[in-house]
């Protein structure tokens, strides 16, 4: 009879541990590289933002903008409306290469390395959180454990990586693999941004938020931007990332 139950026994185990590895089979890194492979899957996309600038007492802005992103890296930003920002542009090259463009100076400026964790046009993301798009370059990753249908990941910066941040706390869609919530710790390792990516749709393919939040909680400062007129795979030339394109009204 103890035979049989110690046998029982290591059955039962064999059969829970099997069913459990599943949730664990993939590395934080692992999980990671899907995270950046999810966010740059087309090869461009396109589309028209309206943004939401919500301070501390209760006060918003609204403004209006057209993005577009070649790869994981080409971006260019450019403000619609309203007046005062219109013809602004901010164009991405690669994480070290930032220019910005004011129509009331008529100058193009490279960003300087020691400004990009200032924030752009007084919203709640810097110009690196809207240049930096591969978390695995800079980041190492470890899956802490499954919350319901996502994985909730720990990312720390790499030895010598130059982040605004000394963690991130990650919670990644099982089924999208697009992050649903990222909690950022400034150096001081006080959660400083909260961004959400909500209204998730498929589109051309191609798993997308459409409703973006950040929010600076040390200030109780808010920017959302909702994105409309999305497209992708349009065939965007280089030479579209260009300074000279910057200067234009898209």
């Amino acid at each position: 009879m103890m035979k049989k139950t110690n046998i029982l026994l290591v059955a039962a185990f064999l059969v829970v541990n099997t069913f459990a590895v599943p949730a664990f089979a993939l590395t934080g890194d692992e999980i990671l590289a899907k995270v950046e492979k999810a966010m740059n899957a087309p090869a461009d996309r396109t589309a028209t933002i309206k943004m939401i600038i919500k301070a501390k007492d209760g006060t918003t802005k609204e403004r209006k903008m057209k993005i577009s992103q070649k790869g994981a890296q080409k971006k260019l930003f450019t403000f619609l409306s309203p007046a005062d920002v219109k013809g602004v542009g901010f164009l991405v090259i690669d994480d070290d290469t930032l220019y910005l463009y004011s129509p009331a100076f008529g100058k193009i400026r490279r960003i300087a390395s020691h400004v990009k964790n200032e924030n752009f046009m007084a919203t709640d993301f810097s110009y690196n959180d809207l240049s930096e798009s591969k978390y695995p370059e800079k980041y190492s990753a470890v899956l802490d454990k499954t919350d319901g249908e996502h994985y909730v990941l720990t990312c720390k910066p790499k030895p010598g990586a130059k982040t605004d941040y000394s963690k991130l706390v990650m919670r990644v869609n099982k089924k999208t693999y697009l992050p649903s919530k990222v909690e950022m710790f400034n150096k001081a390792g006080k959660l400083f941004k909260v961004m959400t990516n909500g209204a998730v749709k498929k589109i051309d393919g191609y798993w997308t938020p459409t409703h973006i939040k950040i929010k600076d909680v040390l200030r109780n400062h808010t920017t959302t931007m909702k994105l409309v007129n999305v497209k992708h795979d349009q065939g965007l030339a280089d030479k579209v990332f260009s300074k000279r394109n910057l200067k234009k009204v898209h």
